[in-house]
C-alpha cells in the first residue's frame, strides 16, 4: 500500500533527502573529531560558516586560530575540556567568529562524544551553524518583553505615585517629575479641567508655549481638548501636518515649538469627562497599537486621581472656610503690647483642624490670650472649636478669674454633646504691672522669649483638657503667676509646631527654642518664620501661634485689676497670689505702703482658707475718685461673717482682723449670694502714683 501511495503521489527521485543536503540548506556544517590524532575534518557548509576557503584548512583545529578571537578559543577549549573530563556525553555553546571582513559573526556549535568502554573519550562528533539570525530573533523577543514590562512598569509606577498626590498641583507635579514623561517620549503637557461647562487649561506646557485667550474655552471651540472631552475618545495626531490641518486657530500659536505629534486623552471620572490630557512630542511620528493602549490606560489612572485631589480641595476649602470664619476676624489693638497671631493648617491632614488662638481686651489694661485645640481633624472639630471660643471669650469678657474661665469652658464642652475634647492655655496679663496668671488645660508649656533673645520653657501647672475634667469632677486649674518684663514675649502655640516625625515632644521643643532664640526680632516676622518651618516640614497637623510682647513700661490707667484662685492646701497658689500682690502694689504707684498692703491681704486670704471649707478668689485693683484708692477683695463661699475679737491670752488667733484694722484705711465685708467678700483698701499717695 505505502509503494502505491508513493508512486501515485509522484515523489521526486531525491526523496528523502541525504542529511548533508539537509544540513547545508540550514546553512550548517559538520565535523569528526579524531582526538587520538588530534585530526578533525570540516566539510564544505562548516568551512562556510567558519567563512574559510578549502586551501584555508589542513584538518587541525589550529588551522581556525584566524577565525576565532583569542577570548572566544579560550572559552571553547575550557568547555571542551570539562565536558570531556566530566564524563559528559554533549556539550553546546554560542561563540563568535572574525569574518574575512573584518566583522563578527554568532555560531553555534554542538558536539557528541563518543567514549570506549573504559570510558575514555576518543572521537567527538557535531555540527557547526551560523547563529546570527537566532540570536537577532531571540534578543528582538527580549527586548520586546522588555519593552512591554517597561510599560507596565511605567502604568505601575505612575499610579503609585499619583496615589499619594491630594491636589489637582500634586498631580501635576507626578506627571512632570516621575520620569513618565521622558520614558514615553514626550516633551512636556498639557491639562485642562472641566469648570462650570468650561474647560480651564492648569498646566500649559512648556515655557513659552501658553496661547493667549485660551485659559478658559468652550467644548464648542475648534481644539483638541474640546473635542476629546465632546467625543469622549482620544485624538492621536500622527504628524504636524495633521495638527496644522486639524487645528489651524492653534496651530500658528505652537508651529515654533518643533512639535511632530500630539496625543489628547479624555479625563472620565464616573463616565463623566473631568477635564482632558495632552502629550506633546518633538521626535515622533505616529503611534503603535501598543503605545495607545498604554497612553488610554494612564489617562484613565490619572483621571481617577484628579477627581480624586480636586473633591479634596474642595473639601479642605470648605473645611479651611469655616476654620477661618470660627476664627477672630481681627486682632484688636492692645495698648502696651505688640501681638502676631498666625494659623496654618496640615499639609499633609485629611482635613482642617481646630486649633485657634483669640485675643480679649479685658479692662484695667489687662488682656487675655487664648490658644487652643480640639480633638480631631475635620469640619466637626473646626465647629466646635468655633463654639467654645466664643464662650471662653465670653467669660473672660464678664471678669471671671483665669481658674473659673477654664472650669466654666470645660463644663460648656461636656455639656455640648460631642465626644471631642480640647487643650488649652490662657494668659490673663496686665500689661501695667507686667503680671501675667497662666491657666493650663493638658496644653503644651508656653516659652518666653528675653530681650536679649534668649528662650525659657515656663513650666505651668495644669489641669485635664476641656470637656474631660467636667467629665470626671475635677474642675481644679491651678493659676501660675509670672512676671512679663518689657520687650519680654510671651509664645503660645499648638503641638502641631514641635511634634516632629520619628522625635519626642521634648526635641521639637528644643528646637522651637532655637528658632524662637535664633529668630528676627519683628514680631510678625518671627511669627511668619515660625510657620515656614512648619511649612517646609510638612506633617499631619494644624499649627496655630500667638506671640504677645510687653512694650515699655507706660503709666498706671485707671481700673488696674488682677484676680486669681487660691485653693486650701495649695501653697503654690498662696505664693503666687503674694507673688501677684507684691508687683502690682509696685507698678501701682504705692511702693510706701506695699508692707502693710501684702500683710493685710496675707491675713485676709489665710482667715478664708483657715475658716471657710474651699477655696478662696483673691482681687487686687485700683480705684479712682477724689484720692486714688488700692482695694484688696478676698471671696469665700461661707455666708458667715467675720468679726474682730480680742487675741485671748493665747495670743495664737484672733489678731487677723485687729491687724486689718490697723493698716488697711478701710475694710469691710459684703454679702455675695452664697458667700462673702472681705475688703480692703489703702489710700495710694498723689505723689507717687503721679511719679509711677
Amino acid at each position: 500500500m505505502d509503494g502505491r501511495v508513493a508512486g501515485a503521489l509522484s515523489l521526486p527521485d531525491d526523496w528523502p533527502a541525504h542529511p548533508d543536503l539537509s544540513l547545508a540548506l540550514n546553512r550548517m556544517g559538520s565535523f569528526d573529531w579524531d582526538l587520538d590524532s588530534g585530526l578533525m575534518h570540516m566539510d564544505r557548509p562548516a568551512l562556510d560558516v567558519f567563512d574559510m576557503r578549502a586551501g584555508e584548512y589542513d584538518d587541525r583545529p589550529e588551522s581556525l586560530a584566524p577565525r576565532v578571537p583569542p577570548d572566544e578559543g579560550v572559552r571553547l577549549d575550557a568547555m571542551v575540556a570539562q565536558a570531556l573530563k566530566s564524563g559528559q556525553r554533549n556539550y553546546g555553546a554560542y561563540f563568535r567568529i572574525l569574518r574575512r571582513d573584518g566583522t563578527l559573526r554568532w555560531t553555534h556549535t554542538q558536539g557528541f562524544i563518543q567514549r570506549d568502554g573504559t570510558g575514555r573519550p576518543r572521537r567527538i562528533i557535531g555540527i557547526v551553524r551560523d547563529a546570527t539570525q537566532e540570536l537577532a530573533d531571540s534578543t528582538a523577543r527580549r527586548e520586546l518583553d522588555m519593552e512591554r514590562q517597561r510599560r507596565t512598569s511605567l502604568v505601575e509606577g505612575t499610579t503609585a505615585a499619583l496615589a499619594h498626590a491630594r491636589t489637582v498641583r500634586d498631580v501635576i507635579d507626578v506627571l512632570k517629575n516621575s520620569q513618565g514623561l521622558a520614558h514615553l517620549g514626550a516633551t512636556s503637557l498639557v491639562v485642562g479641567l472641566m469648570e462650570a461647562g468650561r474647560i480651564h487649561l492648569v498646566a500649559d506646557g512648556p515655557e513659552g508655549s501658553f496661547v493667549p485667550g485660551t485659559r478658559y474655552t468652550r467644548t464648542d471651540e475648534p481644539y483638541p481638548m474640546s473635542e476629546v472631552v465632546t467625543t469622549l475618545s482620544p485624538r492621536f495626531i500622527e504628524s504636524a501636518t495633521d495638527f496644522a490641518t486639524s487645528y489651524p486657530i492653534l496651530w500658528p500659536h505652537i508651529s515654533h515649538l518643533g512639535i511632530t505629534s500630539a496625543a489628547y486623552l479624555p479625563l472620565i471620572a464616573q463616565a463623566r469627562p473631568i477635564g482632558a490630557l495632552g502629550l506633546l512630542y518633538s521626535e515622533k511620528d505616529g503611534f503603535t497599537g501598543d503605545e495607545r493602549n498604554l497612553l488610554v490606560a494612564l489617562g484613565s489612572s490619572i483621571a481617577q486621581s484628579l477627581q480624586r485631589a480636586m473633591l479634596y480641595e474642595q473639601e479642605h476649602d470648605l473645611a479651611e472656610g469655616l476654620q477661618q470664619a470660627m476664627l477672630p476676624r481681627r486682632i484688636p489693638d492692645v495698648p502696651g503690647a505688640q501681638v502676631a497671631v498666625r494659623y496654618r493648617s496640615a499639609r499633609l491632614g485629611r482635613d482642617i483642624g481646630g486649633d485657634w488662638y483669640d485675643v480679649i481686651p479685658l479692662p484695667g489694661g489687662r488682656v487675655g490670650a487664648v490658644i487652643g485645640d480640639v480633638q480631631g481633624h475635620d469640619t466637626h472639630a473646626a465647629a466646635v472649636m468655633g463654639q467654645l471660643r466664643i464662650v471662653l471669650r465670653a467669660y473672660a469678657a464678664e471678669g471671671h478669674s483665669p481658674a473659673t474661665v477654664m472650669a466654666r469652658a470645660s463644663v460648656f464642652l461636656h455639656e455640648l454633646d460631642t465626644d471631642r475634647f480640647a487643650t488649652c492655655s490662657y494668659a490673663e496679663a496686665d500689661l501695667t504691672t507686667g503680671v501675667v496668671q497662666l491657666v493650663r488645660a493638658g496644653h503644651v508649656d508656653p516659652l518666653v522669649r528675653d530681650t536679649d533673645g534668649s528662650c525659657r520653657r515656663l513650666p505651668v501647672e495644669g489641669g485635664l483638657p476641656l470637656g474631660l475634667s467636667a467629665e470626671f469632677g475635677r474642675l481644679e486649674y491651678p493659676v501660675s503667676t509670672v512676671e512679663l518684663d518689657p520687650g519680654q514675649t510671651l509664645v503660645l502655640f499648638t503641638d502641631g509646631l514641635v511634634e516632629l516625625p520619628g522625635a519626642d515632644l521634648d526635641e521639637g521643643m528644643q528646637l522651637l527654642r532655637s528658632m524662637v532664640r535664633n529668630g528676627p526680632q519683628d514680631l510678625q516676622r518671627l511669627a511668619d518664620q515660625l510657620c515656614e518651618e512648619v511649612d517646609e516640614r510638612g506633617g499631619e497637623d494644624d499649627v496655630a501661634v500667638l506671640l504677645l510682647r510687653r512694650q515699655a513700661a507706660h503709666a498706671p490707667r485707671p481700673g488696674g485689676r488682677l484676680q486669681q484662685h487660691v485653693g486650701q492646701g495649695d501653697p503654690e497658689a498662696l505664693s503666687s497670689a503674694r507673688h501677684m500682690i507684691r508687683a502690682a502694689v509696685r507698678a501701682w504707684g504705692a511702693r510706701t505702703r506695699a508692707d502693710e498692703v501684702e500683710l493685710a491681704a496675707d491675713e485676709l486670704i489665710t482667715n478664708a482658707l483657715m475658716h471657710t471649707d474651699g477655696g478662696a478668689i483673691v482681687t487686687i485693683r485700683v480705684l479712682t475718685g477724689p484720692e486714688r484708692r488700692l482695694r484688696v477683695d478676698v471671696e469665700d463661699r461661707s455666708s458667715a461673717l467675720p468679726r474682730r475679737r480680742d487675741a485671748g491670752q493665747s495670743g495664737v488667733s484672733g489678731r487677723g482682723l485687729m491687724l486689718v484694722d490697723r493698716l488697711a484705711d478701710l475694710w469691710g465685708v459684703e454679702s455675695r449670694g452664697s458667700g462673702k467678700c472681705v475688703w480692703c483698701e489703702f489710700v495710694i499717695p498723689e505723689r507717687e502714683w503721679r511719679q509711677c
